[in-house]
């Protein structure tokens, strides 16, 4: 007897829909050891999670807050996994992007608002969007594994952050990785009353309608999806694939830039070396939740924030340690990956 893994025809779309919902509700169920395991009491913890991330306006917003960068992220990686661009160097390129908005914010000409916004959010945009070029040109030039250089340049962008923060940039008379605060024109405004509900949460949910747009509407997209689904035959199609490649790079990188574009102008208002918590290694993950769809990616993105705020809450009220949120987020990507493999193929015990 031995076990063999077969194709499976494609499932009907509502099964597809439903098996991220499922994946949640088994990633919460498995979460429940943990959470005894640490002596926190089942329901208590679970209430007190959900509460400490919806309960009151406050939360709710913050929620929003904490989901706007896990959005940009996820889309960062989904939209380069649909073209098959391993992209996991979301990371550096979000470090990369909140370097250059930090730059332009506090250097920032003397211009109206918006014009300034729009600078530090390009300025954002293009620095992710290059950092993660360089890896599709090793890529499409000399075939070098995107993983591996995508991974290490997250590396690289850190220590280069570190060497500004501790050097050009860092703040005048202080021995402190911190860099001086951008101007008050370069700040992300606020946009509800006595919460930190800000601009960059409004374009984090434009950043999902843009790549719904690209990814269903255009050219573009249909040339990244031919390339993500065999590059042989899109080329054979006329498809340029190098050029996609580095497209796709250009965009997703700057999708993650904008994550940091937003720590910075509307959270922080400084460089600082924890000005990511893993927001980038996060979108991995979400990513995947979302089945590499926008939409998806999205409710993914707000999922996780739920986890992150709500842990404290949890944390507070029965003792659970705040790491648990990271248990559940390992969890969700380990039982999503099982998921997606048990709705590509079915396992049968056949006998030699």
């Amino acid at each position: 007897m031995r076990m063999i893994i077969t194709k499976r025809a494609p499932l009907p779309g509502w099964v597809q829909v439903l098996v991220p919902v499922g994946a949640i509700l088994v990633t919460l169920l498995l979460s429940a050891v943990p959470i005894l395991f640490a002596g926190g009491d089942l329901w208590l913890s679970y209430t007190s999670l959900f509460k400490g991330a919806l309960g009151t306006r406050y939360n709710f917003l913050e929620t929003c807050v904490k989901a706007a960068p896990l959005t940009f992220t996820g889309l960062a990686v989904a939209f380069a996994f649909r073209a098959k661009f391993w992209n996991i160097g979301a990371e550096g390129q979000l470090l990369a992007g909140a370097i250059a908005a930090t730059w332009v914010g506090i250097s920032a000409p003397a211009l109206p608002k918006v014009a300034v916004l729009i600078l530090v959010c390009a300025a954002g945009f293009l620095a992710g969007g290059l950092w993660a070029t360089v890896p599709a040109l090793l890529k499409t030039k000399y075939r070098v594994d995107d993983v591996v250089t995508t991974l290490l340049l997250n590396y690289v962008m850190w220590h280069i952050m570190g060497y500004l923060l501790f050097g050009p940039l860092q703040m005048p008379n202080s021995s402190w990785p911190r860099s001086p605060a951008i101007l008050e024109i370069a700040r992300f405004p606020v946009l509800l009353a006595r919460s930190r509900f800000h601009l960059g949460i409004v374009l984090a949910v434009a950043a999902v309608l843009i790549v719904w747009f690209i990814n269903s509407k255009t050219v573009f997209g249909y040339q990244a999806r031919a390339v993500g689904v065999n590059p042989r035959a899109a080329a054979f199609g006329g498809i340029n694939v190098n050029s996609v490649i580095i497209r796709t790079a250009l965009l997703s990188g700057g999708l993650a830039g904008m994550a940091g574009v937003g720590e910075v102008a509307a959270i922080h208002f400084h460089l600082l070396m924890d000005i990511s918590p893993g927001f980038g290694y996060s979108g991995i993950v979400i990513a995947m939740l979302g089945r590499l769809h926008p939409l998806g990616t999205a409710l993914a993105a707000f999922f996780f924030s739920v986890i992150i705020v709500g842990a404290q809450s949890m944390s507070r009220l029965t003792g659970v340690p705040t790491y648990i949120a990271e248990v559940i987020q390992g969890m969700a990507l380990i039982v999503m990956l099982i998921a997606l493999l048990l709705t590509e193929y079915r396992i049968k015990a056949v006998k030699d």
